[in-house]
């Protein structure tokens, strides 16, 4: 069999961790600012790990991540 493709997008927007856990970042942080929270534009910021139900999706586009 060939090799697998890495999804291009996906490999910019996530990382894997040493323990294996897939990290994202936050959506809705990059315009139409002004009448989001303060509170809730710092939380944004913050990055997240992506929740264990969608790690088959992210097998398939991530395939050599360990």
């Amino acid at each position: 069999m060939p090799k697998l493709k890495t999804h291009r997008g996906a490999r910019k927007r996530f990382k894997v961790t040493a323990t294996g856990k897939i990290k994202r970042s936050k959506a809705f942080g990059r315009h139409i600012l002004t009448k989001k929270s303060a509170k809730r534009k710092r939380n944004l910021k913050k990055s997240t790990f992506v929740v264990k139900s969608e790690y088959k999706k992210m097998k398939e586009l991530l395939p050599y991540a360990k």
